[in-house]
Order: structure tokens, then C-alpha cells, then sequence
């Protein structure tokens, strides 16, 4: 390697490793309600310049967790089909999952060489209940920090010029979107949304079909 391209090495900032997310709760805010389950999916590495797009199946943590508090709306929960008893018996120890998360997002954002940057569509849901969660049960804290996140609604309503309002996926292209269902397992979503995520990175905005 020539000493120019040496140097261009050690300049080139460490790439985002983009995880995608997706979180299942019995009410509308954590503490006074329950994250029940989340998903990650590790969907994509990008350094500025090239996007590297990896199998959202291959990479993923899935966890389901014992409620912390006698609150639940029956509508919110009834959305994952998630059995509140038997989770409240059977779920995991939000302490436990989420120190487990988090050294899970920071060993495969490692292995990439690069840093965790959480994903979702659209963000604030998923994000409000994970960062919360990591904050107040992972011994580690949040592997995200308090910023490194990409909301893909706002991302798909920059390259479109559409109004956030309108950024809704029943509005974008179709080839923009992936094949798979949306099941309502935070897994399976957290996957889709990987895809969703590849699609628009790669996607140049109307002009591009």
C-alpha cells in the first residue's frame, strides 16, 4: 500500500453499521407501560460512499420480556398477540435482555468495524422504548448513544420532496418496499424493515423510478 493510500486508510471515518428495530409494547410510553419484545437486524454497513447491504436474516437478537409494571392497554397489546401471563412467567429479566442487547450490538458492530446506528420506520416508537430500556436496565447503557439513529420516514421524505405527513408506505413505490408480510413479531418486522432500509439507501429519489 502506497503511503498516499495509507493515509487515505486512516482518514476514512469507521462506517455506520445500521441495526434495524422493531419493538412490541402493552401501552403507548415505557416506564408506566412494558417493552414486551424487540428485534435487531443487522441490515447494512455504509462509509459515506458505498453501501454494503447484508442478509437481515443471518445477523439478529430477538428477545421477549417480563412486563415491569401492572399497567397494560388491551388494544396495544393485543397487537402482537403476545400472552401477557405467560410473559410475565416465562419473559426475560429486562436487566439481563438488555445487557445481552446491548454487547450483542456492540460485538457485531465490531465486527464490522464500524458504529452501531440504531434504524426504524418510523422512529420515535422504537427508539423512545429501546433507548429507555437500555438507559434503565442495560448494565452497559445504550450501545447507540443517545443519537446515532436514522429514522427512515424522514429519509424517504427528503429523497421523495414529499411532506412527512405524506411519507407513509402506502404512498411509496412499490420496488421500495420488501416482499416479506408485516407479522407484528418484532423479528420478522425488525427483518422487513431491514430491507426497507437497503432499498431507500439505494434509491436516488423519483427521477430514479
Amino acid at each position: 500500500m502506497s503511503r498516499n493510500e495509507t493515509l487515505r486508510s486512516l482518514s476514512r471515518p469507521a462506517p455506520d453499521v445500521y441495526i434495524s428495530a422493531d419493538v412490541e409494547a402493552d401501552g403507548p410510553i415505557p416506564g408506566p407501560y412494558s417493552m414486551i419484545s424487540f428485534g435487531l437486524a443487522v441490515a447494512a454497513t455504509y462509509d459515506g460512499r458505498t453501501l454494503a447491504r447484508r442478509d437481515p436474516e443471518a445477523t439478529t437478537f430477538y428477545a421477549e420480556l417480563r412486563p415491569i409494571s401492572d399497567e397494560y392497554d388491551a388494544d396495544a397489546l393485543a397487537v402482537s398477540g403476545l400472552d401477557r401471563d405467560r410473559l410475565l412467567r416465562e419473559g426475560r429479566d429486562p436487566a439481563e435482555a438488555m445487557t445481552a442487547a446491548a454487547g450483542w450490538v456492540r460485538s457485531v458492530a465490531d465486527a464490522e468495524g464500524g458504529k452501531p446506528v440504531f434504524v426504524a420506520y418510523p422512529l420515535g416508537f422504537d427508539w423512545m422504548f429501546l433507548y429507555w430500556y437500555f438507559v434503565r436496565f442495560s448494565a452497559t447503557g445504550s450501545p447507540f448513544g443517545h443519537s446515532r439513529f436514522l429514522d427512515l420516514k424522514t429519509l424517504y421524505a427528503a429523497r421523495s420532496g414529499e411532506t412527512v405527513a405524506r411519507s407513509v408506505k402506502g404512498r411509496m413505490p412499490r420496488h421500495l418496499l420488501s416482499r416479506r408480510p408485516h407479522t407484528h413479531n418484532a423479528l420478522d418486522d425488525a427483518v422487513e424493515q431491514a430491507e426497507l432500509l437497503q432499498n431507500l439507501m439505494a434509491w436516488k429519489g423519483p427521477e430514479d423510478g
